[in-house]
């Protein structure tokens, strides 16, 4: 490969002055330590490179190498339960070579070359495979099977396969032979450019829910398997707990959490707490079907930026096996100050706050690869992508925000006044919205019940009232306000404080399925119906209060287990009673 010189250096930009053979987007190894760098500009004057690794002691006149390829990851068995920086240096890895700090241009295998995996070879000699196509399998945890996929732009006769056995991953194990007679090994592993979305073969609607048994969101903001939603709020609100509470319990199949700029510490305890989770399917750690991609405030600018590319391809991955995917974004607002930093540095003309012109589009193409889908080889997969977003002041209007919420259809808007009411999760219901709903009925109907998505509008209208009653409220106290109103208000404090507000830390609470979310808006509204019948008569809402109904309905959420809902029979029964009782 051809080699150049450094002639500037500029933070994590370097220059490469003339003329060049190097491609936009092409990696290439930086200096004599060989940081690993990518091609962001080409004219006939300089090139532009922006380096993946510090660049303190880097020198003009040191060599660019170039490698003829774009900048990609490596994929195969031993991505779970490992934790990667932005360009998938393994840090475990590192920190036994190097100690605890990362030392630039220390080289590590992605993935762990001397582990022996236990393969199941699919394919004998003569059969004829397509992109996509699975021709080996291995466990690569206990919790989930590793299928080995032909690569997108390779197909052939297969001419030889290995038995099965003990393989370490850059064994020959299926060999093909194309129409043109070339031939292609297949290992354990494969590289894929992480800037490239994997293809598919169909799109599929977003009808399925991604169930988080939370129910702020899977009852009142649902979002579909394949869906995008975005979770904006400021320091304290919750989002990194809130995201850990959705890895925890979600539907999904694997995890991939992307800390991208967070805090050093913020995430050495999302690292402890994920080794220590148990995963409910399960019962062993949750790490076995998570992958953690750790990229802190203080590493590297333009290796923050690559993170997200990172984490998307490792999903993509997945779910071309056939698995449905999670990706937490932890969070979007800090990837875009390291695209502010290297615009700044690039000299580019700035548009809202400094961010460059091209945020928006580079907003899009990472939310744009979520998708439900049939795979190139025939299974069905998705990919959910859920990022948070850090608004200065919690103010929402500026730029990340505006332009995550164009290019998702699920908003979960957390309210700094909520969390520190200490309502978790604080998701604002007046301002957050589901696109997703209206196209998820059908399932609740069909699995859930054929009136949950009513009780869910019942409830939906209910809260709005109160937000409206509250500003009469404000201005004149709720001593004028009708019996019909006031029960309103006590209602809607039922809704919020025993429906919406759920305890993480609590065993019976920290989850509840679908059914239970149901059961709960039944019986809320036969209390609020019985009511509205009770003040038609003339009762005040004084005296319902007095009966204990509302209390017992906030209660329910810690007095009805899980498995248990049949108590609900009960519940209701005595609420009736108590309310007929004042009749």
């Amino acid at each position: 490969m051809n080699s150049y010189r450094i002639d500037g250096i500029n933070g994590p930009i370097v220059t490469v002055r003339g003329a060049t053979e190097l491609q936009i987007m092409e990696m290439v190894y930086v200096g004599v330590k060989r940081l690993v760098g990518e091609v962001i500009g080409v004219d006939s004057e300089k090139t532009t490179i922006q380096v993946y690794e510090d660049t303190a002691g880097l020198y003009p006149r040191e060599p660019v190498e170039a490698t003829g390829s774009p900048m990609s990851i490596a994929l195969g068995p031993g991505i779970l339960g490992n934790i990667f920086d932005g360009i998938e240096k393994p840090l475990s890895s590192f920190a036994e070579q190097a100690g605890a700090f990362i030392t630039k241009g220390v080289s590590v295998p992605p993935l762990d070359e001397k582990k022996q995996w236990d393969v199941t070879v699919t394919v004998k000699p003569g059969d004829v495979l397509s992109g996509g196509e699975v021709y080996a399998e291995c466990d690569e945890t206990q919790a989930v099977r590793h299928r080995l996929l032909v690569p997108p732009q390779q197909h052939g006769r297969v001419v030889f396969a290995v038995p099965g056995g003990a393989y370490r991953l850059n064994d020959c194990i299926v060999r093909l032979e194309d129409d043109f007679g070339n031939l292609f090994e297949l290992t354990l592993c494969q590289r894929w450019p992480i800037r490239t979305a994997r293809p598919m073969r169909e799109r599929l609607l977003p009808l399925v829910p991604l169930l988080s048994g939370q129910r702020i969101i899977d009852a009142m903001f649902p979002i579909a398997k394949g869906g995008a939603a975005v979770i904006p709020g400021g320091f304290g609100t919750g989002k990194t707990v809130l995201q850990h509470q959705l890895a925890k319990w979600c539907d999904a199949d694997i995890i991939v959490y992307v800390g991208c700029g967070e805090r050093g510490n913020e995430m050495t305890q999302a690292l402890t707490e994920f080794s220590e989770l148990k995963d409910p399917r399960t019962g062993r750690p949750l790490l076995e079907r998570t992958v953690l991609i750790a990229n802190t405030s203080n590493m590297p600018v333009a290796a923050r930026e690559a993170s997200i590319y990172t984490g998307i391809t490792f999903a993509e991955y997945y779910r071309d096996m056939g698995y449905h995917v999670a990706m937490m974004a932890d969070s979007t607002s800090r990837w875009a100050e390291a695209l502010r930093e290297i615009s700044g540095r690039l000299e580019e003309m700035p548009a809202d706050e400094g961010y460059p012109a091209y945020l928006p589009s580079r907003l899009s193409e990472f939310y744009e690869r979520a998708g439900r889908c049939i795979t190139l080889g025939g299974a069905e997969g998705s990919v959910t992508v859920i990022g948070a977003v850090s608004p200065q002041g919690s103010d929402f209007s500026e730029p990340v925000t505006q332009n995550s919420k164009r290019f998702t259809r699920c908003f979960w808007g957390l309210d700094k006044a909520l969390a520190y009411a200490r309502h978790f999760p604080s998701v604002n219901w007046n301002t957050s919205y589901s696109e997703y709903a209206d196209t998820l009925g059908a399932w609740y109907a069909e699995h859930i019940a054929p009136d949950f998505m009513a009780c869910r509008s019942r409830i939906s209208a209910l809260l709005a009232e109160e937000a409206r009653l509250m500003e009469i409220v404000k201005l004149i106290g709720s001593q004028v306000l009708p019996d019909e109103q006031k029960l309103v208000i006590e209602i809607a404090r039922v809704i919020r404080t025993g429906f919406l507000q759920q305890d993480a830390l609590n065993e019976t609470d920290s989850y509840a399925p679908p059914e239970k979310h149901y059961r709960m808006m039944k019986s809320i509204l036969k209390v609020y119906d019985q009511s509205v019948s009770l003040i038609e008569r003339q009762i005040p809402v004084s005296e319902i209060i007095k009966t204990g109904c509302l209390e017992r309905l906030i209660k329910m959420k810690f007095s009805v287990p899980n498995d248990e809902l049949g108590r609900f029979d009960e519940l209701d029964a005595e609420n009736e009673k108590a309310l007929s009782a004042v009749g």
